[in-house]
């Protein structure tokens, strides 16, 4: 338990880390919303990946469907790698890239209000990203503090309140740079994570 817990503040320090590295390079709005503009590839890969392959996909899909539904539920994650991954990122990411830098748009629903000259189309795109980003965030935070509920005994609750303000910390610090930086670590975590339990499962069961 000890070497967990300091596994965990070290976590946490590097994020914080993170968050005041960053915040060098936020002087201005575009700097804080996208980094400037300078954040490569990898950096935009893992901080998608790691967002859409969270404690959603981990905990909830993997671990509870394929818990429950075995190899059956493999198309799930299919689905989410070919057509939530590959997919959206061949059609989108190059178009999106050119298209947000021409317009100088900072945000998706700044693009579309100003690719189509609509500030109600503005307005939709806001409203539609606020409204299911709020059941998707919740899912993650559920996910996440059942998680460390399960390995460190930490109440719920407790675990919630902890992820928020060390989120916003760093959000606030440095922006989109220290969200993509942290985002990195993170997904290497998260990589080096489920190779340790496939290679576990298979030890233990076969």
């Amino acid at each position: 338990m000890a070497i967990k817990i300091l596994l965990l503040i070290l976590f946490f320090a590097l994020m914080i880390g993170v968050g005041l590295y960053s915040r060098r390079s936020s002087k201005n709005v575009n700097d804080f919303v996208l980094g400037g503009r300078k954040v490569g590839p990898w950096l935009t890969a893992f901080a998608y990946g790691t967002s859409y392959f969270s404690a959603v996909v981990f905990v909830g899909y993997a671990g509870q469907f394929g818990y429950k539904y075995g190899m059956s539920a493999t198309w799930i994650g299919l689905g989410n790698a070919f057509l939530g991954s590959l997919l959206a990122w061949v059609v989108l990411g190059r178009r999106t890239r050119i298209m947000t830098k021409y317009l100088d748009a900072r945000t998706m629903p700044d693009y579309f209000g100003k690719r189509y000259n609509s500030m109600p189309l503005r307005i939709a795109g806001a409203l539609i990203s606020f409204i299911f980003l709020i059941p998707y965030t919740s899912s993650v935070y559920n996910g996440l503090s059942r998680l460390f509920e399960m390995a460190f005994h930490v109440p719920y609750v407790a675990c919630v309140i902890v992820m928020a303000a060390l989120t916003c910390v760093y959000v606030i610090l440095g922006g989109y740079m220290a969200t993509a930086i942290n985002d990195f670590i993170q997904g290497i975590i998260m990589l080096i994570g489920i190779i340790a339990v496939i290679a576990s499962i298979i030890k233990g069961q076969g």
